[in-house]
């Protein structure tokens, strides 16, 4: 079985009111359609892409459109269903193969929603994204109105996936032209499913519906930046040692100017790297006494403080402490907790790991502690 991908795209669009046909129309960096063209193109699941296009238009797209030996081309007709017809006959697939006709005007596809699609398909023909209508709906006839009943009526987006034999054999026995490709099988009794759908599913039809979706798109762009971090301390006599937030009874502590917390010095760095903003020791020199023994919780909240100074919060970390003693696991729960209280991140985005160098070099040596710490920041301004 494989699984091909159709994106309808030949049609005029002309009630934008735009210059060029809504799918060409530039939205949030790029071109309408190539937001569920690169959707399609981006998951391994999806063996073809068929863009369906305005034969006019088919040299010009190829000649700017990257997708290798999984992309073909096609020229679409007069309507949505006549271009639906041309591509699955383009793409011959087998019975049993999987179709995902989808809406280039409907720019907002994410992975999440083809998974969904491919998870119907294990039992049913047929299958859509739809939206519950909660608004009242009334039927107007002359100057009197009439409440229609809402319950189990639904809006339905796309992608629509189909079994291909299912969806080739209703296409080819109705020549007439189709509200979507959904009504095509409706007559031929197949199993459909209605999966959830989403308002980022929406379709542009009008001029308006480009700024709406334009602020959607910007959000999938959200910019993330990623930034790692290093630090060592060795043992020295003391009780015990602290590392992310937690004190652990130790017969040594770490030696440092500050209290040595290997594991927040690292992260700290992360942080601080990920906006170009230097390291630990710019901001915090150990010859200043007033770091003299100093929470290194502060290093890590400045850290933070100046990232969204520049626009950029921390999303996720990851930590790990290398050291052969003390045993790290016992306390990796309240690490977990205190790094997460002083991040401000949920727990679930907040990783404490411990290995060893089994028994090489001076962490192996039990001469001190290693960490390392990686971080993801978002934009958020």
């Amino acid at each position: 079985m494989r699984i091909h991908a159709i994106i309808v795209a030949a049609g005029s669009g002309s009630r934008t009111g735009r210059k060029l046909p809504k799918q060409f129309e530039s939205l949030a960096g790029k071109p309408v359609y190539r937001w569920s063209l690169d959707t399609f193109l981006a998951d391994e699941r999806i063996d073809t892409v068929c863009l369906v296009l305005p034969a006019g238009h088919l040299n010009e797209i190829r000649a700017e459109t990257p997708g290798g030996h999984r992309l073909s081309l096609v020229a679409g007709g007069g309507e949505r269903s006549e271009s639906v017809r041309s591509a699955v006959q383009a793409l011959t697939p087998a019975d049993d193969d999987i179709l995902l006709v989808h809406d280039a005007a409907r720019p907002g596809l994410e992975t999440d929603t083809i998974t969904a699609l491919l998870k119907a398909m294990e039992i049913h023909s047929a299958a859509a994204p739809a939206l519950p209508m909660i608004d009242a709906l009334k039927r107007r006839s002359g100057s009197t109105l009439e409440t229609v009943n809402r319950s189990d009526l639904y809006r339905v987006q796309t992608p629509q996936a189909f079994r291909a034999g299912v969806l080739a054999s209703a296409l080819s026995h109705n020549g007439r032209n189709f509200v979507d490709d959904l009504e095509a099988v409706e007559a031929q009794g197949a199993s459909a499913a209605l999966i959830e759908g989403s308002e980022r599913l929406s379709k542009i039809t009008f001029a308006s519906d480009f700024d709406k979706m334009g602020e959607m798109m910007d959000r999938q762009k959200t910019e993330f930046r990623f930034g790692t971090g290093f630090d060592v301390h060795a043992f020295e006599p003391g009780p015990g040692v602290m590392l992310c937030g937690t004190f652990i009874e130790h017969d040594a502590r770490l030696k440092g100017h500050s209290d040595a917390d290997a594991g927040w010095h690292a992260l700290t760095d992360a942080i601080l790297g990920a906006v170009a903003l230097g390291d630990i020791g710019d901001h915090f020199p150990p010859t200043d006494h007033r770091w003299k023994d100093a929470d290194s919780g502060v290093f890590l909240r400045h850290a933070i403080e100046l990232a969204r100074e520049k626009g950029w919060e921390v999303s996720h970390c990851d930590v790990t402490l290398i050291c052969e003693s003390p045993k790290i696991k016992p306390h990796r729960a309240e690490m977990r907790r205190r790094t997460a209280e002083v991040v401000g991140l949920a727990l679930n985005a907040v990783s404490i790991k411990a290995t060893t160098t089994e028994g090489l070099g001076f962490t192996g040596r039990r001469e001190g502690i290693a960490a390392q710490a990686a971080a993801t920041l978002r934009k958020i301004c």
